[in-house]
């Protein structure tokens, strides 16, 4: 069983069922057949994020999500997710959505990140779209 922790840097925020939350991460690892060892969420605010993003990644920018892969054995994950609550908030209005389904869909996208999916060119980003809509729906309408 992996370990997956959630932290918070920042206010807390309601995660109402973390276990089946882990439960449900663990699944996204193994249907895409990835050997999760431990997974961190770092829930923060936009100034913490920004430094991180400045620190590592030399981007003088705010972002909602950095997902970091720290794995020092290629067939074991091992990663941290930072993610900028505020952000979250200001993009689920901007998208005109629930804050709830914003912050997962966030959380989605970081595991799916570890699983090998990125979001640079336009088609990964409509393939990425598509996975966190399917895992949106399976969590919450299962």
């Amino acid at each position: 069983m992996a370990e997956i922790r959630f932290f918070f840097e920042y206010t807390p925020v309601s995660l109402a069922d973390r276990k089946k939350l882990k439960g449900f991460l663990e699944q996204i690892f193994r249907k895409e057949k990835k050997k999760l060892h431990s997974l961190h969420y770092i829930f923060c605010s936009d100034e913490y994020l920004l430094q991180i993003n400045k620190d590592f990644l030399n981007h003088h920018y705010y972002t909602d999500i950095i997902t970091f892969e720290l794995s020092t054995v290629p067939a074991s994950i091992q990663g941290e997710i930072y993610i900028s609550v505020e952000r979250v908030k200001e993009n689920a209005a901007h998208m005109q959505t629930s804050f709830k389904n914003e912050l997962h869909r966030v959380i989605f996208h970081g595991a799916l990140h570890l699983c090998g999916y990125n979001d640079k060119l336009k088609e990964e980003i409509i393939t990425m779209r598509k996975k966190e809509d399917r895992l949106l729906d399976l969590y919450f309408n299962k």
